[in-house]
């Protein structure tokens, strides 16, 4: 694949949109530089007042994993008014950032203000300052190339989840179903869960309904669950280091995002009081791709199904502390798809 070269400003938004997947609202972006080549992005929401210096140190952190970044390029996405009237948006982050940044030996190299139509340099005086009209970005060069390469944008970060069925029948089956592996022996019930899991990981179709509801079953058993859920990055090493994403092997990226196909279409198969752990199997996955906003979206929606469940409630901790997978701490490892994503 050839690759690509950032120019403009616009070039910039289009990068950052198609590397997130959607268009930030209330955002700063921060994309790590090393020799003209781009490294991490990231993407967090913008501090509330009186937290950037906690902030600051918090971002600065997760850009420093970038062992080869000298320089770091911002984007400051907000509504916020930024004329010669007004202050400028978040000038208290960016500073805090400016030292954060410079304790760890990086630079901001440049910085951008994108508002609801336009895009201007962060920096400078705002009576000087030229702004370009964010349509500008459908006409860029790395727009066009990301497009043809079959990438888009969404308008928010926000999830749609397919409807699900909440079948009655479908219920019954799942819960016969878990009875059925309950009454094995534990380790029986486990190669038998796993197998079916591996195989369907390994498949190029949909599984058929009934060995979907096997699957809905499987994920009702914590010990089942948690192993299943460690199976999907093709990674053989301790359960626990995989869930933490942890391992010294690489996931299997194209593997893990057909897991969350199948995950999904499990959710379309499952009623309300299963499809919690379904939920944040598929929150883990987007936690392990760098996508925390979305993965913190997920586990409300599992503890919305179930408030009780105690795997959705314990990673809302842990990803709401700021905790990022381990997996996107080394380029090697990270998923490409998508930049890293914080809530």
């Amino acid at each position: 694949m050839e690759p690509l070269t950032i120019k403009t400003p616009a070039d910039v938004l289009s990068f950052i949109g198609h590397t997130l997947g959607f268009w930030p609202r209330e955002s700063l972006v921060c994309i790590t530089l090393a020799d003209n080549h781009v490294g991490a992005t990231l993407r967090v929401d913008l501090p509330r007042h009186g937290t950037e210096r906690s902030y600051a140190q918090t971002v600065a952190g997760y850009l420093a994993h970038d062992t080869n970044a000298a320089s770091v390029l911002f984007a400051v996405y907000t509504t916020e008014p930024h004329d010669a009237d007004h202050a400028k948006p978040h000038a208290a982050t960016i500073a805090a950032l400016t030292g954060a940044l410079a304790e760890r030996g990086l630079i901001i190299r440049d910085g951008l203000l994108v508002g609801d139509d336009t895009v201007s340099e962060y920096d400078g005086d705002p009576k000087d300052r030229v702004s370009l009209p964010l349509s500008a970005t459908q006409s860029s060069t790395i727009n066009a190339e990301f497009v043809y390469r079959g990438s888009t944008i969404d308008p928010s970060n926000r999830i749609t989840l397919p409807t699900s069925t909440k079948d009655t029948q479908s219920m019954k089956a799942v819960e016969t179903q878990v009875q059925e592996l309950q009454c094995l022996d534990l380790r029986d019930a486990l190669q038998q869960s796993r197998t079916l899991w591996n195989g369907m990981l390994t498949a190029n179709a949909y599984p058929s309904d009934d060995q979907t509801i096997s699957l809905i079953a499987g994920l009702q058993v914590p010990a089942i669950r948690d192993q299943l859920m460690a199976d999907i990055p093709g990674v053989d090493e301790p359960m626990e280091r995989i869930l933490l994403a942890q391992t010294h092997g690489t996931p299997q990226w194209s593997r893990v995002e057909w897991a969350q196909q199948l995950l999904v279409h499990a959710y379309t198969h499952s009623g309300t009081k299963h499809s919690a752990p379904i939920l944040t199997a598929i929150a883990f996955i987007n936690w392990w791709e760098g996508k925390g906003s979305k993965a913190h979206q997920y586990l409300e929606l599992a503890l919305d199904a179930d408030p009780g469940f105690r795997l959705a409630k314990l990673s809302e901790m842990m990803i709401g502390s700021g905790m990022v997978a381990g997996w996107n701490m080394d380029k090697g490892t990270a998923y490409r798809g998508h930049g890293l994503g914080a809530s």
